[in-house]
């Protein structure tokens, strides 16, 4: 890097990208009815949802950086070489052309669309927009290396000026004189607990796996090579990227509790932006709020597509990269046309069996040296975690009778909150590392 300033702007340009690649559909949509649903526990909730929002996006950044994995798979093979190929695989289907590829087509067309037309177009609507933007985001997406200066220095800045405008007044002049409603369900009793569940949706701890190789690979372009000096500039450019994705989740929490006073309870997020931006600006406020939405989503879709098919090539190098990127935005497009309902509720199991292994492999990375990276250690803590994995899946797919809700909660601490793969991971943690101690023992 040529000076200190520059070293300093390009930080900068690559932290903004990675909260670009971040912000994208879910992230607009879960705070804002969030906030409508947690009413006068908005803030108790939101600190929940910023944990898994925010915070564990930040950690899987710094885990592969302090892990020295080239990407997901090499970080998960330290469970077994079979479980690295399957995890990574999984993650990557599933936060690609399987839900949050498809998921940011379908936002920006709620949003931005489906208002201005009728019921009957929708279909047909759909389908020319998912072309559309599919389109834009697979040019886009031929060219990995300008993602900084396409996204970082251009995209991002436009993004956060027009986000702050809206949100920025909506809580500058809230809804009611800012008047708050009781909280509605899980809100009321635990909202700490469902903010960090809903945080699940937005996929960003998932997601942060796949895009940490995208900023290493930029930071590595900046002239970085020492592993020490890698870290800490990858860690900085996570930092900035979680303190911009905490400040606007904060206003779209609070706007949309105050929200209530004026719309009433909306069905979904997206209804919520939507007729918030119509409240404060009319017909200008959708147009603002279009742009704010179809800038966060098409940086997202890139994103992903850019990321799935770089880890495809290198899994199949036979395979052009380019051709993974028409593969990837093919398949993404055809899901899209499913709509936006379909995507998320196919997407709930699959996120409960993939999420707690997330944070398990990250949490695992940093404790590595502390067990000195015994196979078994790994293999045990996500082997029980996996067990509950598999039930809460089974769960959100197909639910439990209510004998066999009543069991699983006698038996596992906390399931009934959705956190009840936490005591089974620390028992396989510590089951693991007294094997692990055994074994060296021996040797």
């Amino acid at each position: 890097m040529n000076s200190s300033g520059n070293q300093k702007a390009s930080l900068w340009a690559v932290g903004l990208m990675l909260f670009a690649l971040f912000f994208g559909a879910g992230n607009l949509i879960f705070p804002a009815f969030l906030g409508q649903q947690a009413g006068e526990n908005w803030f108790s909730a939101m600190l929940g949802f910023l944990l898994t929002g925010a915070g564990l996006p930040l950690l899987g950044v710094i885990a592969i950086g302090y892990s020295n994995s080239r990407d997901v798979q090499v970080l998960a093979s330290r469970v077994t070489p079979l479980y690295g190929i399957l995890f990574a695989s999984a993650l990557y289907l599933a936060i690609g052309p399987s839900f949050a590829t498809p998921r940011t087509a379908t936002v920006s067309f709620e949003v931005g669309i489906v208002p201005y037309i009728s019921e009957e177009s929708k279909t047909l609507g759909l389908a020319l927009f998912s072309l559309f933007f599919f389109g834009v985001a697979y040019w886009l997406s031929l060219s990995p290396g300008k993602l900084v200066s396409r996204i970082g220095k251009v995209l991002t800045p436009v993004l956060l000026v027009t986000i702050t405008v809206l949100m920025g007044y909506a809580v500058m002049n809230p809804m009611g004189g800012g008047g708050l409603t009781a909280p509605q369900g899980d809100f009321a009793v635990r909202p700490f607990v469902k903010g960090i569940l809903e945080g699940y949706g937005t996929m960003d701890a998932l997601a942060s796996l796949v895009f940490a190789i995208i900023v290493i690979d930029a930071v590595r372009a900046m002239g970085v090579d020492d592993r020490a000096e890698l870290l800490r500039t990858t860690t900085v450019s996570g930092v900035v990227a979680a303190t911009c994705l905490a400040f606007v989740y904060l206003m779209i929490g609070y706007m949309g509790a105050t929200s209530v006073a004026g719309l009433g309870v909306q069905e979904n997020g997206a209804a919520v932006l939507s007729k918030t931006a119509q409240y404060y600006f009319g017909n200008g406020g959708n147009i603002l709020l279009s742009v704010i939405v179809f800038l966060a989503c098409l940086s997202t879709a890139i994103g992903l597509i850019v990321a799935n098919a770089e880890f495809f090539n290198r899994l199949c190098p036979g395979i052009p990269y380019k051709t993974f990127v028409a593969i990837f935005t093919l398949v993404s497009m055809g899901f899209a046309n499913k709509g936006l309902a379909g995507i998320i509720s196919f997407s709930i199991p699959v996120l409960m069996l993939l999420y707690p292994l997330t944070v398990v492999i990250i949490l695992l990375a940093f404790l590595h040296n502390l067990f000195g990276g015994g196979r078994i250690v790994y293999i045990c803590t996500i082997f029980f975690t996996l067990i509950v994995g598999i039930l809460d899946a089974y769960k959100a797919a197909f639910g439990f009778s209510d004998n066999t809700a009543a069991a699983v909660n006698n038996v596992l601490p906390l399931y009934d909150t959705g956190l009840g793969w936490v005591v089974p991971a620390v028992a396989g943690f510590i089951l693991g590392c007294i094997l692990n101690a055994v074994f060296k023992k021996k040797t």
